[in-house]
């Protein structure tokens, strides 16, 4: 049976160079408004990450996954991004952009349990 909330995602992905667009699934991002939802949740695999990048800066990604986290839960180390409601939150994390950590389109679908659904998504995308 198809849920009654519509959530948005994003895919969290590492790409060491952007020139050649290779990426990892390294997270999740998903939105949904009728539960005033906004939660990321992230996984390193540090083998994975050298054995796909061998220079990869493991605590460089680690920095820039902690400011998606800051801004997606509205913490005040989040900057002002962080301040702002949490539709104009999702919209910035999942903007268009050329860092280490990106995300992919946008994608819609219906659920019952945003954090359900999240967990769900990051197992079958990323680990």
């Amino acid at each position: 049976m198809q849920g009654n909330h519509l959530f948005e995602y994003g895919v969290i992905r590492m790409v060491p160079r952007v020139e050649r667009e290779e990426f990892l699934n390294i997270g999740v991002i998903l939105y949904c408004r009728g539960k005033d939802f906004l939660e990321l949740i992230f996984t390193l695999n540090e083998k994975k990450l050298k054995d796909f990048c061998e220079g990869v800066d493991v605590k460089e990604l680690k920095e820039h996954l902690a400011a998606f986290e800051h801004i997606c839960l509205g913490r005040e180390e989040g900057g002002p991004i962080a301040k702002l409601d949490t539709a104009s939150r999702f919209r910035w994390l999942t903007a268009k952009r050329s860092t280490i950590v990106q995300t992919s389109a946008v994608h819609p679908g219906f659920c019952n349990d945003p954090m359900e659904m999240l967990h769900r998504l990051h197992a079958q995308l990323v680990l």
